[in-house]
């Protein structure tokens, strides 16, 4: 049956964290969704499936809560369940950056539509960066972009170090998959000394839902962290699975990555 995913996150100072947790785990039991929400003292990530009606019930008791009254989450389908399970976190950030002067709620760069996103980034004076870790940049990017091979999100600052400079580099465009990363990494760069610092709104998904593939720039497919894995351009499942031992993402039709194929090889 075909289930709906939402997908949504707000950077919110959420002082009183732990009993949001409280008020999330009552509300949760009348719920019928699987997925996961993430609250920290800076806001909530979160993704849950369901049916229509489910999700729209989740939604709808999420935003009783005072600091989510807005929340506006990024809706898609799938026809098989993408989550096992409801899981209920707190974590010390909803995004693991380890920058904690790297604050959305005091700044972030500036949000561009998908609209206006091809015109962007192929100007000649923009420096297109995909924030994201490298065996995602491998499955799919934009047309263009700087791959950072960074093996996690924490990584990224010693990237921005390393390979961009503010007097040579004074326009950077970001992008990620749903938009929470580069929130913080927008951030992070005008804390640099970045003038101009752009990013997509609503990340990867809302390009792909919004623009004709006539007129994209993407080019692959787009890694998702639910069991779908992968989703193609028209944001229909892909084709990889996980390898069986470690997790990382493979063509459909193999179970086992090099890596693990040669641990196991006798010697």
């Amino acid at each position: 049956m075909t289930q709906i995913i939402a997908t949504f996150y707000k950077f919110v100072a959420l002082p009183d964290c732990v009993d949001r947790m409280a008020q999330l785990r009552d509300l949760s039991q009348g719920w019928a969704v699987q997925g996961t929400l993430l609250l920290a003292s800076e806001g909530i990530n979160g993704a849950i499936a369901g049916s229509a009606a489910a999700v729209e019930r989740a939604i709808a008791d999420l935003r009783t809560l005072p600091p989510f009254a807005d929340l506006t989450p990024k809706l898609a389908t799938t026809p098989t369940p993408p989550f096992q399970r409801l899981k209920i976190k707190q974590k010390a950030e909803i995004v693991t950056f380890g920058i904690p002067d790297a604050d959305p709620h005091r700044a972030v760069g500036t949000y561009v539509a998908p609209a206006d996103w091809n015109a962007l980034i192929t100007r000649p004076d923009v420096v297109l960066v995909d924030t994201r870790n490298d065996y995602e940049v491998q499955i799919g990017t934009f047309q263009g972009a700087h791959d950072p091979r960074t093996a996690s999100f924490r990584e990224f600052p010693h990237y921005v170090q390393d390979h961009l400079n503010p007097h040579t580099h004074p326009k950077v465009a970001l992008f990620c998959t749903g938009g929470i990363r580069c929130e913080k990494a927008t951030s992070y760069l005008l804390q640099q000394g970045f003038p101009e610092v752009y990013h997509l709104q609503g990340g990867i998904l809302n390009y792909l839902d919004q623009i004709p593939p006539e007129q994209s720039l993407w080019q692959g497919e787009c890694f998702v962290f639910d069991e779908r894995v992968t989703v193609q351009p028209d944001l229909t499942p892909g084709n990889y699975t996980l390898c069986h031992h470690c997790g990382y993402p493979l063509r459909q039709g193999t179970t086992i990555c090099p890596d693990c194929q040669a641990e196991q090889s006798p010697s």
